[in-house]
């Protein structure tokens, strides 16, 4: 039976672009998709669904796809502006600020930061969010999550301040082995030069972000924007005498959070915790 095709329109989507292109590439060179699956070690079937714009071309399918039409990036830059239609228009402003800021302060209400999940801590947190998502999708959405944490590996990485409330620790998202391993990976984190971690203790009590958390970006030039987020939606502020009010509720939030030296200890401790609730091996 023939492969299934699908009309594709550019200007309805990039996926829809990235797909006729690659029909379109594929034409020009003769290359059939069972020769080219050998050549970038993916499955024909996952190159089909790709061609008709069923399924992403996640990293590293592009680069190798450029390497075998010799396109010089063009595939690599159809899947960075895919990447970001994979977020709801709120998202898009605040994703360009942070990839440009030299340093991210963020206080997380509930869960770990994004940016230093674990992979089985991500998929956990999207599982949860998004129940009835396909497999598939969830798959998606948890790659384009990952790739976001490679900022915090560039050669110059912005500074990270992060202060995590004693909830993201003691909420076992995941079940314990997979709760153990994300609070071995923020101790790790931790470590790194650019990257400072606190803990907002529940004996600190009442602070001025308890409806969700906060983030502020301080870009090369100075300036600043606010990010706030609740469970099922958020709020970018740029407007400077607003940031102003949300930096100063940052600030108070990191005065009351404990010292990195203690904030490693209580990690440690919940760690251990965690430890006690897993089944033996």
């Amino acid at each position: 039976m023939a492969a299934r095709t699908r009309e594709l329109d550019p200007l309805r989507s990039a996926r829809d672009l990235y797909g006729k292109e690659l029909r379109r590439h594929r034409a020009l060179t003769g290359m059939s998709l069972d020769r080219l699956s050998e050549i970038v070690n993916y499955s024909k079937t996952h190159l089909h669904g790709v061609e008709i714009a069923e399924r992403l071309p996640l990293p590293p399918l592009s680069s190798k796809v450029d390497a075998a039409f010799g396109t010089a990036g063009l595939f690599e830059g159809l899947w960075e502006i895919i990447r970001r239609e994979q977020f709801p228009d709120r998202y898009r402003r605040y994703m360009d600020l942070e990839a440009q800021a030299s340093l991210i302060q963020v206080y997380c209400a509930q869960i770990v930061l994004g940016l230093v999940q674990t992979e089985d801590y991500a998929h956990a947190v999207l599982r949860a969010g998004s129940p009835r998502d396909s497999t598939e999708r969830i798959e998606e959405k948890l790659a384009a999550r990952l790739e976001r944490q490679e900022i915090l590996t560039h050669p110059v990485p912005p500074h990270l301040w992060l202060i995590l409330d004693e909830a993201s620790l003691r909420r076992p998202v995941g079940g314990p082995a997979t709760m153990r391993a994300q609070l071995q990976h923020v101790l790790a984190m931790a470590q790194r030069p650019h990257v400072v971690v606190q803990v907002l203790p529940f004996a600190s009590g009442a602070h001025p972000a308890m409806g969700g958390s906060l983030t502020i970006l301080t870009l090369p030039n100075g300036a600043e924007s606010a990010y706030m987020e609740g469970s099922h939606s958020g709020h970018l502020e740029e407007d400077v005498e607003a940031v102003r009010g949300f930096r100063l509720s940052y600030d108070l939030i990191k005065a009351s959070a404990l010292p990195p030296d203690e904030s490693a200890a209580v990690i440690k401790t919940a760690m251990e915790d965690y430890a006690r609730c897993a089944p033996p091996i």
